[in-house]
């Protein structure tokens, strides 16, 4: 895996060779595993998790431990890397909990000091979460962002997302962090019916006393918000994939379809809503990398780098898909072709650890801008 540079030095926002062989790895291992009739029948069952793929994606390739230390049984590669995979699996619009377990969980977990002797608890589970054995999801709403004012005390907590397919939760109450088994007595998840049906949304019930303590309240906060950060940043990299599979797909469909005896992507209007699509994911891809870089090398400018990201790629993935599924005329509209999917995807990620109006103020208030009056 690629070397981290040290925190001061410029953004590279481009990507290396093991990265690009990394994207390799897992393009080729989704285009073999889409069948876009069986993921539709999945998700309508409300079990959209191919199981397969996930053992593929995160045991057979790895990626599940790209965020986890070696010694802990991971990669110890970085958020550079963890960023390849999701720009993949935001192409394919895949149900995997990868976002959830293997970058917001993970980070948490990496946030209480899992190197200390006393907290085997944490580095076993860390390990089972690199192999894929084992899935673990934080309780939390998913729309909670990196800054926001953390829920704590209550038992309940509703919209947690891949709470259906997580093996372990942790929790976050005012005396610490937990790690509950999610068939323990007294831990209840009610799924929901999401506007992504790819992304399963649940309402958490756990009650006390229930699970094991990982981290005291002053270090559990802190990890939690290090996992909300890291999911937040690289969130902008799985929008990025889906905004670039939309855009190809636009340019793939106007390029075939055809009236008076022209390509209509030929016709001058269309061009131009193209072309700019274009220079939005242009735009919305140094974002995303900024805030992988930032992150992967622990710059101090990583909040600023992920606000940053997330107030314009939210945005730019909703307008892509948005103009996928109108370009594309009436296939667009059909349940059988994956736009709606994309569309659904776009419209979900960008509520999804907060808001572009959240995060807007965020980059107001880390740059010193005043806010309104």
């Amino acid at each position: 895996m690629s070397a981290r540079p040290p925190a001061d030095a410029s953004p590279d926002l481009l990507y290396s060779d093991t990265e690009d062989d990394l994207r390799a790895a897992v393009r080729s291992l989704l285009t073999d595993r889409a069948d876009v009739p069986a993921a539709l029948a999945r998700a309508e069952s409300g079990d959209p998790y191919d199981t397969g793929l996930w053992t593929s994606l995160a045991a057979g390739i790895g990626a599940a431990g790209l965020l986890v230390p070696q010694e802990l049984g991971g990669q110890g590669a970085s958020h550079r890397e963890a960023a390849v995979v999701l720009e993949e699996l935001g192409r394919g619009v895949t149900a995997a909990p990868y976002l959830t377990s293997s970058v917001v969980a993970t980070e948490t977990l990496l946030g209480c000091d899992p190197g200390n002797a006393a907290h085997t608890d944490i580095a076993g589970l860390l390990t089972a979460l690199a192999t894929g054995h084992r899935v673990a999801v934080l309780a939390l709403p998913l729309t909670t962002a990196p800054d926001a004012k953390l829920p704590v005390g209550g038992p309940g907590v509703t919209g947690v997302a891949d709470a259906v397919r997580a093996d372990v939760l942790l929790v976050l109450r005012e005396d610490g962090l937990y790690a509950v088994e999610t068939a323990s007595p007294g831990v209840t998840v009610d799924p929901l019916t999401p506007l992504d049906l790819t992304r399963p949304l649940a309402d958490v019930t756990v009650e006390e006393p229930a699970g094991l303590r990982i981290a005291a309240p002053p270090v559990a906060e802190a990890a939690v918000r290090r996992g909300l950060l890291a999911g937040a940043g690289l969130l902008a990299s799985e929008q990025l994939g889906l905004a670039e599979w939309c855009l190809e797909e636009t340019v793939r469909h106007t390029r075939a379809r055809h009236q008076f005896n022209r390509p209509v992507g030929s016709f001058q209007a269309l061009k131009h809503r193209m072309a700019q699509l274009w220079l939005e994911v242009v735009s919305a891809r140094a974002a995303a990398r900024n805030a992988a870089d930032a992150l992967a090398t622990g710059s101090p400018e990583a909040p600023l780098a992920v606000a940053l990201a997330q107030a314009y790629c939210g945005r730019v993935a909703v307008h892509t898909a948005e103009e996928c599924v109108q370009l594309l005329g009436g296939i667009g509209m059909t349940w059988e072709h994956p736009a709606h999917l994309a569309l659904k995807r776009a419209k979900s990620d960008e509520l999804a650890l907060g808001s572009a109006g959240r995060h807007k103020e965020t980059l107001s208030a880390l740059v010193g801008l005043a806010g309104p009056e």
